[in-house]
């Protein structure tokens, strides 16, 4: 992050760095860095103000944001399926602003890779990643605030975690917010965290580094057919109405398939791998050690198993 709150992300497609535009940036720097928006922040953070503020999101009033949203940001619209509303054109297409903020994309937008080696990106994010969980990790916070056990919440599940590669992937309001899974595999367990729901933006992380064990999270652990167990941590943060599992977590599921989504907001999802079993994409790594998250789409590579990935 440079001087003057600017957040740097390399764009791995196109292969430049960008500066992120942020949407709400006046509210988080007001919400974290000044003192009355301090005090103000437990309200902000509490679940009651991000559920009536994702109910808004729902109105039929707030459809009304969607065009000039898409303007401001400069979203390939053209990308996703069409809301409700289908004879309309597909910035009118949608019912509310959620139904906007979940849109899927059109078949054969995204794919997924194919090589058994390779992990897919599992959100369309930007991502940090570390080869281990240690105590000396300080991007984007401080390592204590990044141990399996702080994340996972349960001393005994986070043991298969301890010194396993972590990767976090950030979401802005912008992105496609539906989340799916980067292996074929089962679930082995399934819980809510209770939390709040602080802002998950890099503006907020500089003022408070406990944002990823304080916020509400849902963890799901995975038995993965190449990767071996992943702990899936989804990250509620503020604004968000809700985190929605849309998969049957009874049942076996596919690589790429959508596990599930977040309601209006941006927010976060954490993997955490067992130990030697594979490690972050070599940019993602060095990008992480620069403060620099990469921007990566749905699908594409993230990482690899270890015994090749150590060969790079």
């Amino acid at each position: 992050m440079s001087q003057g709150f600017e957040i740097q992300v390399f764009n791995r497609r196109q292969n430049k760095m960008e500066i992120e535009k942020v949407y709400g940036d006046g509210m988080v720097k007001f919400a974290y860095g000044n003192p009355i928006g301090r005090l103000l922040g437990p309200m902000i953070a509490s679940k009651k103000f991000s559920q009536l503020y994702g109910n808004a999101q729902d109105s039929s009033k707030s459809a009304q944001k969607v065009p000039p949203f898409l303007k401001n940001f400069d979203i390939p619209i053209d990308q996703y399926q069409k809301g409700s509303y289908t004879d309309n054109p597909i910035e009118t297409s949608y019912k509310s602003f959620n139904e906007f903020f979940i849109r899927k994309f059109k078949d054969g937008q995204r794919s997924f890779t194919e090589q058994d080696n390779e992990m897919g990106a599992f959100a369309e994010a930007r991502y940090f990643g570390h080869e281990s969980m240690t105590d000396d990790l300080n991007i984007p916070v401080k390592g204590s605030m990044l141990r399996a056990v702080d994340l996972i919440g349960d001393a005994v599940l986070a043991q298969d975690f301890i010194n396993g590669p972590l990767m976090i992937a950030r979401l802005c309001p912008v992105d496609y917010h539906r989340y799916h899974y980067p292996d074929n595999g089962n679930t082995l367990q399934a819980f809510t965290i209770p939390g709040d729901l602080h802002s998950v933006n890099p503006l907020a992380l500089k003022y408070r580094q406990d944002i990823f064990i304080k916020n509400e999270r849902r963890v799901a652990i995975l038995d993965t057919e190449h990767f071996g167990k992943l702990a899936y941590i989804e990250v509620g943060a503020t604004c968000v109405g809700k985190i929605v599992q849309s998969f049957d977590e009874s049942k076996p599921f596919k690589k790429g398939a959508e596990k599930g989504y977040f309601l209006f907001g941006g927010s976060t999802v954490v993997l955490c791998g067992e130990k030697g079993k594979w490690a972050p994409s070599e940019d993602i790594l060095a990008n992480t050690k620069k403060g620099i998250e990469t921007y990566i789409q749905l699908g594409d590579v993230v990482a690899q198993q270890a015994n090749l990935a150590e060969g790079l």
